[in-house]
């Protein structure tokens, strides 16, 4: 998996992870708050999935790294949203698993979810916070999940 960071250009998942460490020993003593969220665009029969890691320093500003994949076969709303949440999880897994071997098992890392009380996701939201939740991370929804609406979607374009 390839990942994109906006001031450094092209890493590994191992890399974009020792950038995020390296950006919170910068400042120890600040409260941090990992996040994943993915998003997806429909454009000419062709679906853009994005799915953005941020570390925010609490107050304090920003870092955050996004990977993307293109696929032509088509899929339902609910599919797509499904997928999406699926791709967050793994990621939010892989760097669960990566945190806890580096020291960092008290980071909790919370989960975007591009789905809201408003439009056509309302009926999913009780599914895929059940699914996020299930697996032991937080989940947040719209309006409070800028990971996907925000960061990840500015990628799918």
């Amino acid at each position: 998996m390839v990942f994109v960071s906006p001031s450094k250009g092209r890493m590994s998942f191992d890399e974009a992870f020792a950038d995020l460490i390296a950006y919170i020993q910068e400042q120890p003593d600040a409260q941090y708050k990992i996040i994943v969220g993915t998003d997806s665009q429909v454009t000419d029969g062709v679906t853009c999935f994005v799915t953005a890691l941020i570390v925010h320093r609490l107050g304090k500003g920003a870092r955050y790294y996004y990977t993307r994949e293109r696929e032509t076969m088509g899929r339902s709303l609910r599919q797509r949203i499904y997928y999406e949440t699926s791709r967050s999880l793994g990621l939010a897994s892989q760097l669960t698993e990566k945190l806890a071997e580096n020291g960092y098992a008290d980071l909790n890392v919370e989960i975007h979810l591009d789905v809201g009380e408003r439009g056509e996701t309302r009926d999913l939201i009780r599914e895929v916070v059940g699914m996020v939740s299930g697996s032991g991370f937080d989940a947040r929804i719209k309006p409070d999940s800028y990971g996907a609406s925000t960061v990840a979607d500015k990628y799918t374009k």
